[in-house]
């Protein structure tokens, strides 16, 4: 499949070129699957940052640099539902200490949930160690993960841009799949079509052997 996600990039980079630097995001369609039967719900460690930034709000017991945001327990309550549907909008992930996660879930479960961006212990978002050092080594992570939470019968996500090199690209774009596909129930009979697209381009079909 490497040849034909690399012969996808090259045709991407013969359309239109723009003025800014475009993402290049993956959409997998999916079939024969009712995803409120059957939940998508995984995860994709990636070998490389796919260079998108990326904002972490901490739920901690102690303030820290490390993260573009700390909330402590006194400041929870704080927050009403507009301001915490405008939290979930800015930040990219959250990081919870495990010992206020009963708190984090009544004041912030509601609206983060849904998201898929409650912290999660299956992608290290919850946290025994509060230290420095623990919290850089999450925030270096969660650079390089593709959280998969399906609420319909497709997916997209960014896996680079139109600079990266396409190797790199190749090797994300097997990574995410083989993660979706190991929890589709059918396997490849799941997948309906696979595509490459850049911010402002046509799609790209990449066949699948």
């Amino acid at each position: 499949m490497n040849q034909e996600i690399l012969n996808a990039i090259e045709e991407l980079k013969k359309q239109e070129k723009r003025k800014f630097k475009q993402s290049l995001d993956l959409i997998i369609n999916l079939k024969d699957i009712d995803i409120k039967k059957q939940p998508v719900n995984t995860s994709a460690v990636l070998h490389h940052e796919i260079g998108k930034p990326i904002k972490i709000c901490g739920f901690l017991t102690r303030k820290t640099k490390v993260f573009d945001m700390v909330l402590s327990e006194p400041e929870f309550s704080r927050l009403d539902k507009k301001q915490i549907k405008n939290l979930e909008k800015d930040y990219s992930y959250f990081v919870g200490s495990a010992k206020l996660m009963p708190k984090i879930a009544t004041q912030f479960g509601k609206i983060l949930g849904p998201k898929g961006k409650m912290p999660n212990p299956s992608i290290g978002t919850v946290v025994m160690d509060e230290d420095d050092k623990n919290l850089e080594e999450i925030a270096k992570k969660l650079k390089r993960i593709v959280v998969i939470k399906l609420k319909e019968k497709s997916f997209k996500t960014s896996i680079g841009t139109e600079d990266s090199k396409p190797e790199e690209i190749a090797d994300t774009f097997e990574l995410v799949y083989h993660a979706l596909l190991n929890v589709l129930p059918k396997k490849k009979e799941n997948i309906k079509s696979v595509l490459l697209k850049y911010t402002m381009s046509k799609p790209v079909k990449v066949k699948i052997i």
